[in-house]
């Protein structure tokens, strides 16, 4: 949803804006503005290794969140036919028709009600809750993004112990639980290591901590952010592919938005790392919404991929690589035009439209609209075959 940039004089200046992952966009700032700020002008070697670097960072929490919403949605299966799940942070969120028709809306409400805020609040104070509340989420994000990897690494040899955190309301019958979160020692590591990198972005406002907690929200957002069918991931990405348009080409907002917003829900790479190493400050940028939305479309078509039980990942692979298409393309059309572009414009297009035409081709189209995550008819146990499966991870 957010546009990919030009550059700009710092990573907190110009960035495109999202109320995590409630899509808003942005028009980043101009060529020659950027000249100005920076008093840099990039390098054909920098500018080709910026964007090849955040092509490769958008397709890494695609790939690797796509991959993980496979197990997260058997999880989900598992707790419907009421078996336990060690831990409920890795329950998805599914995304239903309404919610996506809704969605454009709420996602430009909620850009011009920030648009509003900075235009009659002070910037810096906005900015100072915005910090603090994106250091919270990006902790969590980061710590939920490192636990599976720990948990391999880790030797099992070391104690693991078991922890629980648990808040209910009333008593007795009326009991009612509101927060009920099991965790070990290795995840207790996983929040310390994040929280290093969440006062190191506070602190230094530093690219790379940036990038670190964007990848995170973007790899959590693919992987736990279900569509329940291709029809509604064709009402989203329809809903925001006029949005973008919209809002990028039709106002100043986006603009407004992007200059005053700061916060690490984008992806940047310096255009100058080459002259100025880490302390480079001419950053182009791709929002987490180009990377989020069309990254759970891609994730769905995987589990569609899975449900068709051929052990091929035709669908998936076609998208993915349609994804690398309308990146390519609207990086070209940028340096073309000299403006910055909303890269949902060619993404959607292309996201859609690839796996569609393969589907005709194969005789699957039917199949493909007709295919909802629904609970299964679970064979065996499915308790014992988590209880293995938390032994293999411990």
């Amino acid at each position: 949803m957010a546009d990919v940039d030009q550059g700009s004089a710092a990573p907190t200046e110009s960035s495109p804006a999202m109320d995590s992952l409630n899509g808003i966009d942005t028009n980043g700032t101009d060529a020659a503005v950027n000249a100005t700020v920076a008093k840099f002008v990039a390098t054909p070697e920098g500018t080709a290794l910026a964007y090849g670097s955040l092509v490769f960072m958008a397709l890494l929490p695609i790939f690797f969140g796509a991959l993980r919403s496979v197990s997260c949605s058997k999880s989900k299966v598992a707790a419907e036919n009421g078996y336990e799940y060690r831990s409920s942070s890795d329950m998805p969120e599914t995304i239903t028709s309404r919610d996506a028709a809704r969605f454009p809306i709420i996602a430009s409400c909620t850009l011009f009600g920030l648009y509003l805020f900075f235009k009659i609040f002070s910037e810096e104070y906005i900015n100072l809750l915005l910090s603090m509340y994106f250091f919270v989420l990006g902790i969590l994000a980061l710590s939920h993004t490192l636990s599976p990897f720990m948990n391999r690494v880790v030797p099992a040899s070391l104690p693991n112990k078991q922890y629980q955190l648990l808040f209910t309301q009333g008593t007795g019958e009326s009991k009612e639980e509101i927060v009920n979160y099991e965790f070990d020692t290795r995840d207790l590591f996983c929040l310390a290591i994040s929280t290093v990198v969440g006062v190191w972005y506070i602190l230094k406002k530093h690219w790379v901590a940036n990038n670190l907690f964007g990848l995170s929200f973007a790899l959590n957002g693919v992987e736990l952010l279900h569509l329940n069918n291709v029809s509604t991931g064709c009402i989203l990405l329809g809903g925001l592919f006029v949005y973008d348009i919209f809002w990028v080409f039709g106002t100043n907002v986006m603009v407004t938005v992007a200059k005053s917003f700061e916060a690490p829900i984008k992806l940047v790479f310096p255009q100058d790392l080459l002259e100025r190493g880490l302390n480079a400050s001419n950053f182009a940028m791709l929002g987490l919404g180009d990377i989020v939305i069309p990254g759970i479309f891609i994730a769905l078509l995987l589990r569609f991929d899975v449900s068709l039980k051929k052990n091929t990942r035709t669908y998936f692979y076609t998208s993915f690589l349609a994804y690398i298409f309308g990146l390519g393309l609207t990086i070209f059309v940028m340096h073309t035009y000299k403006h910055a572009q909303p890269a949902l414009l060619y993404l959607v297009p292309a996201c859609v439209g690839f796996p569609v035409v393969v589907a005709l081709l194969k005789g699957e189209l039917t199949d493909m609209f007709r295919y909802e995550e629904t609970v299964p008819e679970t064979e065996g146990n499915p308790k014992e075959e988590i209880t293995e499966t938390e032994k293999k991870d411990q």
